[in-house]
């Protein structure tokens, strides 16, 4: 459940590798490009960065992402591990993390969404950055990122996000699906530019904004395994309600290399992920309407998704087998994802917002 628009998030409420190539629902890309970010002479604001875990599953690459980005924070900054309700985690990172890192344990609901709310709740910094478990930053990733905010008129931003492939790419996977991994897709342009929201595996908000707005939904976003989404979604339609002439920029410099693990790329999670993906969008559709909600998709079902399947048909013609997979998983996975959104919306899948809005 969300916290009310103006409570502070976490206050008691009632109730790098591969090509670049995010989500139509995870990065909403408007092409609007903006002027270039000022120089690094101003002083850039204090930053927290947050990373939220759930396993010790991913501790090897966990300790990756935290050292990464403990090197890059300034004497102003800090980095904060926010533990999702996993005592044995808990346990562990406390006094094993790198040097400069806080643990917190989460005290909001269980998922992605509860953890990163409590991590703004954790710092009094006048930028959050959050960072997923399984990204490990390039350099000069933070400074990138954060130096938009420069300019009093963005009140977000997110980087670019390059799949780290564990196991061998499919041939099938196609590059405007990245997405479905958590990555940059083809489709985005790469510079500087205006978007509807970021994708969530490096993002960066200004915290009052985040407090207006009342923090991420919790009733979106992973748990778990679970690969719902959409909450950095939501979260930016939000605060883009409150600051209409504010805006949300995607920085291409800011690079981060993000784990895809061998289950991630198999055929069944590709679509479990579409469906999912389509599910989410229905509740951002329930609060806030099915026109805003679907402003960036409808772009990228006319334009991006026809000439991936055209691209997939020319390569298959020049020889290359996994062409007429890609073309296949590029209709297959807009089939599965629209028959998401229609199950999600037929079964009115609204979170508590929403139901006030409507009631």
């Amino acid at each position: 459940m969300r916290a009310p628009a103006g409570t502070p998030v976490g206050a008691p409420v009632d109730s790098p590798v591969g090509s670049p190539v995010g989500s139509p629902v995870g990065s909403g890309a408007v092409d609007h490009p903006v002027a270039a970010a000022p120089g690094p002479a101003a002083r850039r604001p204090g930053v927290a960065v947050v990373v939220c875990a759930y396993t010790e599953r991913r501790w090897d690459v966990l300790l990756q992402s935290l050292a990464a980005a403990a090197a890059q924070a300034g004497d102003r900054d800090e980095v904060l591990l926010v533990v999702d309700h996993d005592d044995a985690l808990l346990a562990r990172a406390t006094g094993a993390v790198p040097a400069g890192v806080r643990v917190v344990a989460s005290t909001g609901r269980k998922g992605l969404s509860g953890a990163r709310n409590s991590g703004v709740a954790a710092t009094d910094r006048d930028v959050v950055v959050f960072l997923d478990d399984d990204a490990v930053p390039a350099p000069g990733w933070l400074d990138a990122l954060v130096a938009p905010f420069q300019d009093p008129a963005v009140h977000g931003a997110g980087g670019t996000v390059r799949p780290d492939w564990r196991a061998p790419r499919p041939a099938w996977f196609p590059e405007e699906f990245l997405w479905v991994v958590g990555c940059t897709y083809r489709g985005i342009p790469d510079r500087l530019h205006q978007v509807r929201n970021p994708i969530g595996a490096s993002m960066a908000f200004r915290a009052d904004a985040l407090h207006e707005a009342g923090g991420f939904s919790e009733d979106l976003g992973r748990v778990g395994t679970l690969p719902l989404g959409c909450e950095e979604t939501e979260l930016s339609m939000a605060v883009a309600a409150r600051r209409p002439h504010g805006r949300v920029v995607h920085v291409p410099g800011s690079l981060v290399g993000h784990h895809v693990t061998p289950e991630r790329t198999r055929w069944s999670y590709f679509v479990r992920r579409c469906f999912a993906e389509g599910l989410s969008k229905a509740a951002v559709a329930g609060l806030h309407g099915a026109g805003p909600a679907l402003s960036s998709e409808r772009s990228y079902a006319t334009r991006v998704l026809p000439a991936a399947v055209l691209r997939g048909l020319r390569d298959a013609a020049r020889g290359d087998t996994g062409g007429l997979g890609r073309a296949g998983a590029v209709v297959a996975g807009l089939v599965v994802t629209a028959a998401g959104y229609a199950r999600g919306r037929a079964l009115a899948l609204r979170t508590p917002r929403a139901a006030t809005a409507a009631a």
